[in-house]
């Protein structure tokens, strides 16, 4: 589906499942013995449907609440006002921003709110690139999630033991007092949230700083006013849209969505790019405008799968967007746009390096 309309009613509908293990759902390169390990282990909370869904997703989204995370925000600053002093400080240029900034902090975050060790990073940051590199064969996916899944078993069986204060901790505790534990499902919920939590933001922030540095007057509207930033952020997503094939869906009955008949058992992927460009929902798609107010965009999903972490991901590229770009306001690209080495062999859009001087 690439309409906005058609998009936004395939995802709200409760007759297209989220299903992985069902027969028909879309599936990019994956050969029987993954298909297998998928069916053999329980689901993630992404791939669960109504009730199911809603009982694991409900005990975790108070701690993606505006109010929540407002408490977060002086730590995300001083995160961020670290690593543009490190930038500021290398003595050698070009410097790649993907390394010094974008992928380190949603993932000093993410680690922080999780409660896993950040010396960890270089870990779960390469395991999390083979898995959504469109050119890994299925061996390497399915060894780079077994051994992600393993450490994370791993973590969680620590913090049985010797809880602390963070996000796995305090549902542990949860399910301890009501009588759920459930260790299985634990692992499953932490490597969603951990997976879902630095890779795509670190790609919306790479991919933020150059639609930025290419659209300079959009880029001087948000630096002579950080209040014009939220708006700049819902923008950025519509515009790149970063992972246009994860909103895929099996009917489960005939449904007609858009004119069209979709039959049960058929796969059905929403193109997010597509329904963010669609000119029947965004006047003039394709340019970038920081003043559109695209809060309708599909980048975080729709309906009862919409992004749990959201709220997160837009205070970190707003804190992002407006510290560096008031700290280092000379920025620029060290390279032309394109050249440089962008995620086109990747589920997750970004950019693999990005060299920029000051």
């Amino acid at each position: 589906m690439s309409g906005h309309e058609e998009g936004r009613a395939v995802l709200a509908d409760r007759r297209f499942s989220s299903d992985r293990r069902k027969d028909g759902f879309p599936l990019f390169n994956v050969d029987a013995e993954t298909l297998e390990q998928l069916r053999s282990q329980p689901p993630l909370m992404v791939g669960m449907d109504g009730a199911e869904h809603a009982a694991a997703r409900r005990p975790v989204i108070g701690e993606f609440t505006v109010k929540r995370l407002a408490a977060l925000r002086p730590r995300i600053q001083a995160i961020v006002d670290r690593f543009v002093d490190d930038l500021l400080a290398t003595g050698d240029r070009p410097v790649d921003l993907v390394q010094g900034l974008s992928l380190p902090v949603p993932s000093l975050v993410i680690s922080e709110l999780l409660g896993v060790p950040y010396t960890d990073h270089d870990f779960f940051q390469s395991c999390t690139a083979v898995a959504v590199r469109r050119t890994s064969s299925p061996q390497d996916r399915r060894r780079a999630l077994a051994e992600l899944r393993a450490y994370i078993d791993d973590l969680i069986t620590r913090k049985e033991a010797e809880p602390g204060d963070d996000l796995f901790s305090r549902q542990i505790a949860r399910q301890r007092q009501e009588g759920t534990h459930d260790h299985a499902g634990l692992v499953s919920m932490a490597f969603l949230l951990l997976t879902a939590g630095h890779e795509t933001t670190a790609n919306m922030i790479s991919l933020g700083v150059i639609g930025l540095l290419t659209h300079p007057e959009q880029l001087a509207l948000i630096t002579a006013d950080p209040g014009r930033t939220p708006l700049a952020v819902e923008e950025l997503l519509r515009y790149f849209a970063i992972a246009d094939t994860v909103a895929a869906r099996v009917a489960t009955e005939d449904v007609r969505i858009g004119g069209v008949s979709v039959k049960a058992g058929e796969g059905v992927i929403v193109s997010g790019l597509s329904a963010n460009w669609d000119p029947s929902a965004f006047k003039n798609p394709a340019e970038l405008d920081v003043e559109r107010g695209a809060r309708h965009h599909l980048a975080f999903g729709f309906g009862p799968h919409q992004c749990l972490g959201q709220n997160l991901a837009r205070m970190e590229l707003q804190i992002v967007f407006d510290t560096l770009f008031r700290r280092v306001p000379t920025l620029r690209l060290a390279v032309p746009v394109e050249d440089l080495p962008f995620k086109t062999d990747a589920v997750i859009y970004g950019a693999y390096e990005l060299p920029v001087i000051w």
